[in-house]
């Protein structure tokens, strides 16, 4: 009985395996015959193809492409050269784009086949979209681009200027040069040329706010950086790790991910989350926007900063502010995988703008990129350690004022910095540096402008005529003549005599 079961047992198995056999082949028959068959309605369309019998070859493959689900290069090429001859310009561009898709190589687009429908919109539109142009709009993009790179390599090596300002504001315009460059490339469509353009600026999405707002607070409070700081790059640092993966493709994959944004109906050159990223930036720029305005609404107030620094910064947070609003509206139109227009351009230009005017400044004012202590550089370091705080700096200040507007101390020929301190109730290096912040002078040359004032207030007021050049000199303080006439002349270009006679007649 056990002898009868194993032998039933083989018999099912070896059934089996002799079924399975049988439809393996049966499958691979069919599969060779489908194969075969579409080979020979393949060389049946060419032959038509070559013989410019176009309506049969097209017949024929479309029933291949539609039955079989079959999308190949050659085919897709043949059928669109086939409706071109045709002169249907429509299908044509249809079958041409379903072929770029799959195979990318812009040079079909140079085939003689489409001469019949080359100055037709669709295809006009199509090597439009797909392979490299060079507009007006890219041209302006390149130069501001590589003016903005200039001014970065000018700007953070000036001596000049505060080294920490100069890194911040210096990098807060590359990376607007590079974003620019980055536009342009895309425009231009040379992202297809070179795939490793993929979205290469848009890592530093959440750096603009920061730079911006650390690059006032260090210009208008003389603001040390702390470890704590770094926080702010936290936003940046999780979005590059979120990157590397894309940047680390090879360009043929990067290619394939930008033409399959196509086939579903995107940029190219757009990410897969590009709303998130947009209202994740404009949210960063809205931010730091309100931290820099409060920062900037601050410094108007401070003395030190002189009124081309304050001009300076307001016109630097105004063109932020103006960015912000066409970001904006910016990302509205790429959110909804638009590429062109005038609102589109908006937040170009005022990123152009903004390259531009701080590439006038830096040519034409370089001092303001330090604001606060743009006063003066060798002064700076000589105080940097005193310890003098801005509450004192200030009461000093006033104190100061007072002694020289109503106690006129600088009429006493002995006076000294000393003498002034002593005055002040404080030591000779804090009287020298209040002396240096405030009036951005040393102290012989604030004694020199007091005296040299008072002189001139005497003289327009002596219309007696009785008083004679030295007899001024001593009242504003001066021990001998020769002084007199010298720091005089440096002030007003004339001598007291020639000043006199002005006045007088005036």
């Amino acid at each position: 009985m056990r002898r009868l079961t194993i032998i039933s047992l083989l018999f099912l198995l070896v059934h089996g395996f002799c079924n399975a056999f049988i439809v393996q082949n049966a499958t691979a028959e069919n599969s060779n015959k489908f194969s075969d068959n579409t080979h020979l309605a393949i060389a049946k369309a060419d032959t038509l193809y070559r013989m410019q019998q176009y309506a049969e070859a097209l017949q024929l493959y479309q029933s291949v492409l539609q039955q079989n689900n079959l999308e190949s290069p050659p085919v897709l090429k043949k059928v669109a050269l086939s409706y071109a001859a045709q002169n249907n310009a429509i299908k044509s561009v249809e079958y041409i784009e379903a072929y770029l898709l799959k195979e990318f190589n812009t040079d079909f687009l140079a085939d003689d086949g489409f001469s019949t429908i080359n100055s037709s919109k669709e295809f006009i539109a199509v090597v439009a979209k797909y392979t490299p142009k060079f507009t007006t709009w890219n041209f302006l993009y390149l130069y501001v681009a590589l003016i903005g790179f200039y001014i970065t390599l000018t700007i953070n090596f000036s001596k000049k200027i505060d080294k920490t300002a100069r890194i911040l504001i210096s990098s807060f315009v590359f990376i607007h040069s590079f974003f620019i460059l980055h536009i342009c490339l895309n425009l231009a469509n040379y992202h297809y040329e070179y795939p490793h353009t993929y979205l290469m600026s848009t890592s530093f999405s959440f750096l603009y706010g920061p730079l911006l707002y650390f690059y006032f607070k260090r210009i208008t409070e003389q603001y040390t950086f702390k470890i704590r700081d770094l926080l702010h790059l936290i936003p940046t640092v999780l979005f590059l790790i979120y990157m590397i993966p894309i940047y680390s493709m090879s360009a043929s994959d990067k290619l394939d991910l930008m033409l399959g944004r196509i086939s579903k109906g995107y940029q190219s050159q757009d990410s897969e989350y590009v709303a998130l990223l947009v209202v994740l930036k404009l949210a960063s720029l809205i931010i730091y926007g309100y931290f820099v305005g409060k920062l900037y609404i601050k410094g108007k107030q401070r003395t030190e900063l002189k009124k081309a620094d304050k001009f300076w910064q307001r016109n630097v947070y105004s063109i932020h502010i103006l960015y912000v609003i066409s970001y904006a509206i910016y990302g509205v139109l790429i959110s909804n995988h638009m590429k062109s227009g005038f609102f589109y351009h908006s937040q170009l230009a005022v990123m152009s703008f903004m390259v531009l005017y701080i590439g006038h400044t830096a040519t034409v004012r370089p001092r303001v990129f330090q604001g606060i202590f743009s006063w003066d550089a060798k002064t700076l370091f000589k105080y940097k350690k005193s310890g003098l705080t801005q509450s004192l700096s200030v009461e000093l200040k006033e104190s100061l004022i007072n002694l020289f507007d109503h106690t006129k101390i600088y009429k006493e020929n002995n006076i000294s910095l000393e003498l002034l301190a002593e005055k002040l109730g404080t030591t000779r290096h804090n009287a020298s540096q209040v002396i240096n912040e405030h009036f951005q002078m040393g102290f012989h040359d604030l004694i020199n402008k007091y005296r040299i004032d008072e002189a001139k207030k005497i003289m327009a007021s002596d219309y007696q005529k009785n008083l004679n050049i030295i007899d001024i000199a001593y009242e504003v303080g001066y021990n001998n003549k020769v002084t007199f006439n010298k720091a005089f002349k440096k002030d007003t270009q004339l001598t007291p005599s020639q000043y006199q006679r002005i006045a007088i007649h005036a």
